[in-house]
């Protein structure tokens, strides 16, 4: 299908953050967008205020009362449908062009220089702060995030046709694609999805074991992430972090890609980075004041001192070190990159402040895999050394309950008080003998709880936290808000 005669795009399972970024991409090039979702969230009700028409009921065959129109509507697919969804059924009976979200991602980022960030974890704050140091600086860019970034309020970000040095919103002033512009996008590793893409510059912030319901062994996903760097173009640049297991095997790989190609052609880069030890670019004298971080930064025989991150977090700074190696290579300047790095205000439930004054510290963030766990644990711990440390933490699938018990027991055994709630299944069904009690019994901290969801806010009001963390991608996040109004009442 030629994306230029579409006039329907119809998306199941459109309340995803990666297919919400789609959906809004589609409208606002003015083709009318539809969209089916099991649950009305906040985010739906923002796409239908912005004018897209989203139901929540499997309607079967009475969809064909919208009167799609065949030979010029996109369907858009979501790996989370599942298989028996009676709308999916019609469509493809009826012949529709069905292509996943994936797919529809690497048909349009094939009209841009594409900036692909990919990484069991990281991912979605690392491309995000490289959209938005690049829509500070001359350059500009798109974006496709994986997250809702809270400088903009939104998960796509469109180029702008106004005076370069004048800083608009999002949603004003936008330009067509040229196939001479930047795109950022989050490439998910999940269903092997990012192999759709064709980066001219690209990153790996990670190989962690995960999603081993697809991959089956930790192995072959790491395969797929050497799958993904081979993706790169002629010419482009990977920055890999610098220890990851699959370092060396990358650059043989690409290496002998390059001599098969004729002399003419440009060669691909392999670049890697670090915080921990000298890379191509790395940080060093990083320091923390209060909340704030602050890092130097070397890159060839460039150093950059005394740069000042706008969100906290030791993973923060590597992610920022990545951040900076993929906007440098792209031109920018540095003093935009300085900018850009402090005027970052993050990613919404990444690391995410709910409150924060001299009684209490609420914290809400998306991590749902052990090293993720590990790492903003840490980093809070470091920055309230003095503070009591409460986690609530729901876990994300059976399966990764299940191949990752014991990390998730290390990680969570850094608090001082932890509350485990029931297990979110997301996509899955229940699995024998798989549940949050078999993370509980291998923690090793003395304060620890299993409970609901329903209990939290009675136990947490009996406990009046110093410092507060939510953690989980399930629906943890409908606690925040009475979170929030418990712990504001109580210092009252």
């Amino acid at each position: 299908m030629n994306f230029k005669n579409i006039k329907t795009v119809y998306f199941l399972g459109i309340g995803g953050i990666g297919m919400s970024a789609i959906a809004r991409y589609f409208n606002h090039q003015g083709i009318k967008v539809y969209g089916y979702d099991k649950t009305e969230t906040e985010l739906t009700k923002e796409l239908i205020h912005e004018g897209i028409e989203i139901h929540y009921e499997d309607l079967g065959s009475s969809i064909a009362n919208f009167q799609l129109p065949i030979a010029n509507c996109l369907v858009v697919l979501t790996p989370a449908i599942p298989k028996d969804h009676e709308e999916w059924k019609w469509l493809k009976e009826n012949d529709f062009t069905i292509l996943k979200r994936s797919q529809v991602l690497g048909i349009i980022s094939d009209e841009y220089k594409t900036i692909a960030v990919a990484g069991t974890h990281g991912k979605t704050t690392t491309s995000t702060l490289i959209a938005h140091i690049l829509k500070q600086s001359n350059i500009d860019c798109a974006a496709f995030l994986g997250g809702i970034s809270t400088n903009y309020n939104s998960n796509l970000l469109l180029h702008k046709i106004s005076p370069p040095n004048k800083v608009v919103s999002n949603t004003d002033n936008l330009s067509p694609i040229t196939d001479n512009q930047f795109l950022v996008v989050e490439a998910d590793e999940y269903d092997r999805s990012f192999l759709t893409l064709n980066p001219f510059i690209s990153i790996i912030t990670s190989t962690d074991a995960d999603h081993l319901d697809i991959y089956g062994k930790h192995e072959e996903l790491k395969k797929s992430f050497i799958d993904f760097a081979n993706k790169l173009k002629e010419g482009g640049t990977i920055f890999i972090k610098k220890g990851l297991d699959i370092y060396d095997n990358l650059i043989e790989t690409l290496h002998a890609a390059s001599q098969e190609m004729p002399i003419e052609f440009p060669r691909k880069s392999v670049k890697s980075y670090s915080i921990k030890e000298k890379a191509d670019i790395y940080a060093d004298n990083i320091r923390i004041d209060g909340d704030k971080y602050y890092f130097d930064l070397h890159a060839g025989e460039k150093i950059l001192k005394d740069l000042h991150l706008g969100i906290p977090g030791m993973h923060n700074v590597e992610n920022a070190v990545a951040a900076s190696a993929a906007c440098l290579q792209a031109g920018i300047t540095d003093d935009e990159l300085r900018e850009g790095l402090v005027s970052f205000r993050g990613v919404k439930r990444r690391f995410e402040y709910q409150i924060k004054n001299s009684d209490t510290i609420y914290i809400d963030d998306y991590a749902h895999h052990p090293e993720e766990l590990k790492a903003i644990i840490s980093s809070v711990k470091q920055m309230y050394q003095n503070k009591k440390l409460t986690v609530i933490f729901q876990p994300h699938l059976f399966s990764r309950t299940r191949d990752f018990v014991d990390g998730f027991a290390k990680s969570l055994s850094l608090a001082d008080d932890v509350l485990l709630l029931d297990i979110y299944p997301a996509r899955e069904l229940p699995m024998e003998g798989i549940s949050s009690k078999i993370i509980f019994d291998k923690m090793t901290i003395e304060h620890k709880l299993l409970c609901s969801k329903n209990e939290v806010i009675e136990m947490i009001s009996k406990k009046n936290p110093e410092v507060l963390l939510t953690l989980g991608a399930g629906d943890i996040d409908q606690l925040v808000e009475p979170l929030k109004q418990l712990l504001n009442k109580a210092k009252k």
